[in-house]
């Protein structure tokens, strides 16, 4: 490609918007323009990039056994409605009414259309196993879209769904699936991680996320120091601690007038915060709940939300505290509440000894708190916090790190619960109805290309892997009008260097050179080559690789090499 004849518009300033730096270097870059919230027009610079995402992505999924189709975007709310998630998908699900008045969603997913088209296409058990795809723009109605297309409400992603006559055989292609990705990701260049997670609104058993890891990212994940376990927070298990120490303190109570935070208490009392309780008041399905995890952890809401009875809980109101209670928010705790208060525990709450916790009386603490002693063993004791780095590996293995990723892939095992809602059947070898159980695997085409930039970037632009730059390598062309031989040197580089498969754009735009130059960098173009008189002159060509610090002076048998010409 020649530049000359290319829309490549790059720009200094950025929106202020623009928070993070994968959103500021696609708008430097030119790769995309903001048409609304959340919606983006990708230039042709852009796409390029897209594309190159797509094709590993297909080529992977073809070699797995998938095959491809097309689903429409605009899906009828009777489908939605047998699944029950014409409601609960929530606000996200943008709604809308033809001319007839009659519903339809724009899809943010395709369980629903794909399970219908397999109850009216697959019939009998030899149809079995079979996986389809696709890869189709979504819509997902952000309540607040950010970070350019990292959070934009509409997207490029592939999804694949997958039936089987039974559980053994869809391990098996959930093994296979789990495998392709860890392919595209490496083909991509890209630094990932998959990690056990949380299946949360599209449902079922097995589910793992593929993250690519980044400082900037949203999600933190666990991973062990001495094996491969690695799992969302929200999902990494807490292990418990050994035993319980016995107690040493008599339980009495402390004036704290102004301290509301398990921090604030342990500086007052001179004591690790890891001696401290924080009491969160819930409202559950049968009530008031206090759940107690350690001053120096957090509450994780997901695991709370799986013990039974809390699956929809809320948290709880000032005013219901006070009035269950008789304290307000700064000072609860778990001595001497009503009967019907139930008390859940983290685990490492209830191995402690001698801590202390709210009096349930505004400007007071009790200290020397103890199990069995001064309140009841916790109803129930579970795993209810997010883990920290240091805690041991769940599986065994030495301890747990965090990190932070940017999730861009997910798998999951669905099980029969969409099929079942939509009475997809087949016929098994017996002459009998049965019901298949459905895998689904998703990946962010668009999102791959802005956590790349999160990941591979320097201060002057983007240094993309190979894999996933517009052109790998750019020849550059220095005062062209001065010297036709020169143009005509580059010319002929630019045109051997396509035909050996490396592909190369041609800047013919007549730039003064900082400014070519600082374009190319901008863009992330791998390999840079200058031709110019003076390098003519001696035989060479300038050449530097995007991350390397200095150019080189390389004749054409060695520049060849480098690039990989063979």
């Amino acid at each position: 490609m020649r530049l000359s004849q290319f829309h490549l518009h790059t720009s200094k300033e950025v929106p202020a918007e623009a928070e993070i730096i994968s959103h500021k270097l696609m708008l430097k870059a030119g790769m995309i323009r903001k048409l609304a919230s959340g919606l983006y027009t990708w230039t042709p610079l852009g796409l390029r990039v897209l594309r190159k995402v797509e094709r590993v992505v297909r080529e992977e999924m073809d070699a797995a056994g998938a095959i491809e189709m097309l689903m429409p975007s605009v899906q009828p709310r009777e489908l939605w409605e047998e699944t029950g998630r014409w409601e609960k998908f929530g606000g996200q699900l943008l709604k809308v009414q033809d001319r007839k008045d009659a519903w339809y969603c724009y899809g943010p997913t395709h369980e629903e259309v794909i399970t219908d088209f397999a109850r009216n296409e697959l019939a009998s058990y030899k149809q079995l196993p079979v996986t389809f795809y696709q890869i189709q723009t979504k819509f997902r109605d952000e309540i607040r879209p950010r970070f350019g297309v990292m959070r934009a409400r509409e997207f490029l992603m592939k999804d694949a769904y997958s039936f089987h006559l039974d559980d053994a055989d869809l391990d098996r292609q959930y093994r296979v699936m789990y495998d392709a990705y860890g392919r595209i990701f490496t083909r991509l260049g890209l630094r990932f991680r998959a990690v056990f997670a949380d299946t949360g609104a599209i449902g079922g058993s097995a589910s793992h996320e593929f993250h690519v890891l980044a400082d900037s990212g949203e999600d933190a994940i666990a991973f062990s120091d001495s094996s491969d376990y690695a799992a969302n927070t929200e999902l990494a298990e807490a292990l418990a601690p050994a035993g319980r120490a016995a107690a040493t303190q008599a339980m009495h109570k402390v004036e704290t007038p102004y301290q509301r935070t398990c921090e604030a208490v342990a500086e007052l009392l001179q004591i690790p915060l890891d001696r401290t309780v924080k009491s969160i008041a819930v409202i559950g399905e049968q009530g008031f709940v206090l759940a107690l995890v350690r001053g120096d952890h957090t509450i994780n809401e997901i695991k709370l939300a799986k013990l039974p009875g809390l699956g929809n809980y809320r948290m709880a109101t000032e005013a219901e505290i006070l009035e269950t209670l008789g304290s307000e928010p700064g000072f609860l705790g778990p001595v001497g509440p009503r009967n019907d208060i139930q008390v859940i525990a983290d685990r490492s709450v209830a191995a402690m000894a001698d801590f202390v916790v709210g009096a349930n009386e505004k400007g007071f603490h009790l200290v020397g708190v103890n199990w069995g002693r001064d309140l009841p063993e916790p109803a129930l004791v579970a795993d209810i916090r997010n883990v920290v780095a240091g805690d041991p590996s769940p599986d065994g293995a030495g301890t747990l790190d965090i990190t932070r990723g940017i999730e861009v892939g997910h798998i999951f095992q669905l099980g029969r619960n969409y099929a079942e809602a939509m009475g997809c059947t087949v016929q098994d070898a017996n002459g009998k109805a049965a019901t298949p159980t459905m895998g689904c695997y998703g990946i962010g085409v668009s999102r791959i290309v802005a956590a790349a930039i999160e990941q591979n970037h320097d201060d002057n632009g983007i240094t993309w892997p190979e894999a996933m730059a517009p052109w790998q390598a750019v020849v550059c062309v220095i005062n062209p009008k001065k010297d036709p031989a020169v143009a005509e040197a580059a010319d002929a580089l630019y045109r051997q260097l396509n035909a050996a498969g490396i592909e190369t754009a041609l800047d013919d735009r007549g730039l003064r050179p900082g400014s070519m130059f600082a374009d190319i960098e901008l863009i992330g173009i791998p390999h840079r080559i200058v031709v110019s008189e003076r390098g003519l002159a001696a035989g060479t060509f300038e050449y530097r690789q995007r991350r390397a610090g200095e150019s080189e002076n390389l004749d054409q048998v060695t520049l060849s090499a480098r690039l990989g010409v063979k």
